[in-house]
């Protein structure tokens, strides 16, 4: 295979990964919404299967303690581990969390979600492998492309394991925070290596130094607005908590400042965005990529807006929830792409003015 053709193959597999990646994130969000991230509570199999059961005659008779007996085996070490970094008082909450030795209830609805979201994590661990394999054909010309996609690889393994910690330890507050931020770097490196490769020797260099510092900040202010995010999802399963999974009505009420903070946020968010796509157009043709990502990220605002609307006036619906994610996911995306495209772009007649 030429250097050429295996370089287009690892462009095709790169953005296939890409692909994946927001699937993930989307299966990820629905397990999130829907209480699945213990249906199985083993790992890698699911109740010691390969292919999960869809009733509990399937299980042993002494299933709940089996797996809340390796649930709390896999929580003390975890402590263990924060104790040694410095952390005492988290190790001590995970410790004397007594609700992680409450065992979970067989549910094979929630069983598959959980199932089918391992499936597509592992397809997705695949094509990353693919990436890693395909990326040492730059080893000459850009050895930036080997380097990231190893290393791409590397952190899937680390965001498989923090998320199974995150699951396992009822949601700590900052392991949730932390593994989608680590979500967002793995697809950004994806990105980013995807972009490398695509105009691999055909750069031509942007000089608007104004549209790259308000797209900086505006990529900032998302990851800001996705990190509140994560927090105010973390500040409600508080309050179902509390309130054992009732009134749902009044878990947004209960959000608190973190919930006005994300709010407020989005407005600013919306408005920076509103000045980045002024920019934009003032600087690059109507066929530009670049306008093309800017009509994307408003596509992406606009439906962050309406779901967001269903999660505060209609009581948090699951589908809204999956969605948000997803959407916020696509939007730093796009935001992410179009700055990369603003350093260096394929498409030289049409990349600006």
């Amino acid at each position: 295979m030429s250097i050429k053709a295996s370089g287009n193959t690892f462009v095709k597999v790169n953005l296939i990964t890409i692909i994946t990646l927001f699937l993930v994130i989307l299966a990820g969000g629905v397990v999130r919404s829907t209480g699945s991230g213990m249906g199985c509570p083993d790992w890698p199999k699911c109740f010691g299967r390969y292919i999960p059961p869809t009733n509990i005659s399937e299980l042993p008779a002494n299933y709940k303690k089996t797996y809340s007996d390796k649930r709390l085996a896999k929580n003390q070490k975890f402590a263990k581990m924060l104790d040694a970094l410095g952390y005492d008082q988290l190790a001590a909450q995970i410790r004397n969390d007594r609700s992680i030795l409450v065992p979970e209830e067989f549910n094979s609805a929630r069983t598959w979600t959980e199932y089918l979201n391992r499936l597509v994590g592992a397809v997705s661990g695949l094509f990353m492998l693919l990436c890693a394999v395909y990326s040492f054909k730059y080893w000459k010309t850009n050895k930036a492309i080997v380097f990231l996609s190893v290393f791409n690889l590397i952190l899937i393994f680390f965001q498989a394991w923090l998320g199974s910690l995150v699951v396992s330890t009822n949601l700590t507050a900052w392991t949730v925070t932390v593994h989608m931020l680590i979500a967002l770097a793995i697809l950004a490196i994806s990105i980013a290596t995807y972009h490398m490769a695509k105009v691999q020797g055909r750069y031509k260099v942007q000089s608007k130094p104004l549209v790259t510092i308000v797209t900086l900040l505006v990529l900032a202010m998302s990851i800001l607005q996705i990190t509140f995010g994560t927090e105010v999802r973390e500040k409600i399963d508080a309050v179902t908590s509390h309130l054992e999974g009732n009134y749902r009505d009044s878990w947004v009420a209960r959000a608190g400042e973190i919930f006005s903070q994300h709010r407020d946020m989005a407005v600013i968010v919306l408005i920076l965005n509103l000045i980045l796509y002024a920019l934009i157009r003032k600087g690059f043709n109507r066929h530009s990529v670049q306008q093309q990502l800017m009509s994307f990220t408003f596509l992406m605002i606009m439906l962050q807006i309406v779901t967001g609307i269903f999660l505060s006036y209609w009581s948090l619906p699951p589908f809204a929830q999956a969605s948000h994610i997803v959407l916020a996911s696509l939007l730093f995306g796009a935001q992410f792409y179009l700055l990369l495209n603003l350093f260096s772009s394929v498409n030289v007649q049409g990349a600006g003015k």
